[in-house]
């Protein structure tokens, strides 16, 4: 079962206005975990990271009954459609926000499974009680460009446009959603996160908080923090869920 539960954000030390936005709703169908990343339309990223949280979680709160795992997947899917086609029609009647986007991750937490599905560059992972192990492929120029072996992971972290993504939320009528499920059973804990915290951790970085017997409130606070020592120049995103064990496990 979900022992317990974290969501902070946080501007960074360079910006003047968070972008980002998310969090954990809980409902009769279970938990569920949000990190947004806006971008873009004169600095209306944060109203694009706000209306995918707000559509995704007002779809959520309909559901009177857990999923099932496939379900759970058509649901995220379906959630992410009517968060696009929300951003977009915003962005039309208001001219000031044209060009708005954002990135999504989001994932569905029961007892049996967790159901993850994903848009852009934020990031999912999970701890598994030995490894931090990253779940998701960044939907991004750079990553893109790793993949197809044009440039190696190294250069990767200091190419000059990382931060270009190539799917998003409210930049196209049709977006396409990767998802994934992982039975509960294999996960002590996870973590999904905007790029503020993933472009500024290295994944053993990540693991030696994510890993630590403290409350997770305490935990998204030390990875903030550390990130900021690193220069803070991105919004930064975190939620965090933790899966108790039966005793035998």
């Amino acid at each position: 079962m979900i022992e317990s539960t974290a969501f902070l954000t946080d501007v960074g030390k360079v910006r003047s206005h968070n972008e980002d936005n998310g969090g954990i709703f809980v409902s009769a169908a279970g938990t569920l975990a949000i990190v947004a990343d806006g971008m873009g339309g004169h600095s209306a990223g944060d109203v694009a990271s706000r209306l995918a949280t707000e559509v995704m979680e007002a779809e959520w709160r309909k559901l009177k009954e857990p999923l099932s795992a496939s379900s759970a997947e058509q649901f995220l899917k379906e959630a992410f459609e009517h968060a696009n086609a929300s951003i977009l029609a915003h962005a039309k009647e208001n001219p000031d926000c044209e060009g708005m986007g954002t990135t999504a991750i989001a994932a569905v937490c029961t007892e049996e499974y967790t159901t993850i599905a994903h848009v852009g560059d934020s990031r999912a992972y999970i701890y598994n009680g030995k490894q931090l192990v990253q779940q998701t492929d960044d939907h991004s120029l750079v990553a893109e460009l790793v993949r197809s072996g044009q440039i190696s992971a190294e250069e990767a972290d200091h190419h000059p446009r990382k931060n270009i993504v190539l799917r998003a939320l409210g930049t196209e009528a049709q977006v396409k959603v990767d998802s994934f499920t992982i039975p509960s059973e294999f996960i002590d804990t996870l973590m999904i996160c905007s790029d503020g915290l993933s472009n500024k951790l290295a994944i053993k970085e990540l693991q030696v908080e994510v890993e630590r017997k403290e409350e997770l409130s305490v935990i998204a606070k030390s990875l903030i923090a550390r990130a900021n020592e690193r220069g803070g120049e991105d919004n930064i995103s975190i939620a965090l869920v933790r899966f108790s064990k039966e005793i035998g496990e």
